[in-house]
């Protein structure tokens, strides 16, 4: 059953699919908190909408496919897997796509996301994209 909460964040993944910056601003709060997959901690809105937009720039094809979403009250964790593909030396090629699985915390807050953390093993990923560094 959706909740108030899993609505926000179906809203919040499916503007980061459509790399809709509007969409992500109006469902940021002001004091969001983005935690990578290594832990490192990245806060406020305006600072989080630059940082997807270079992350765009780095995967311009990067969407996040939804299998599964658990809430529990403002708490709600989403299940599925990550692709992109890197923009790099060689560009949008084939050998730079990366599928990942992943999982994602959100806490809502007043029909807004609070804080967004990812879980993501990303060793393939990073093998990809120094494989493109290192090529002529």
């Amino acid at each position: 059953m959706d909740t108030p909460e899993t609505d926000t964040v179906k809203a919040f993944v499916h503007a980061i699919n459509a790399h809709d910056m509007a969409a992500l601003s109006a469902l940021m709060t002001e004091d969001h908190a983005f935690v990578d997959s290594g832990g490192t901690i990245t806060s406020g809105r305006d600072t989080m909408l630059a940082g997807w937009q270079d992350y765009y720039r780095m995967f311009p094809d990067f969407q996040i496919h939804v299998e599964r979403s658990l809430a529990d009250k403002d708490l709600v964790a989403v299940f599925g897997t990550a692709s992109g593909t890197y923009n790099g030396k060689r560009g949008l090629v084939e050998e730079n796509k990366i599928v990942m699985p992943a999982a994602w915390k959100a806490v809502v807050e007043n029909g807004k996301v609070k804080h967004w953390q990812v879980y993501a093993d990303w060793t393939e990923g990073s093998k990809i994209i120094e494989l493109d560094e290192k090529s002529s």
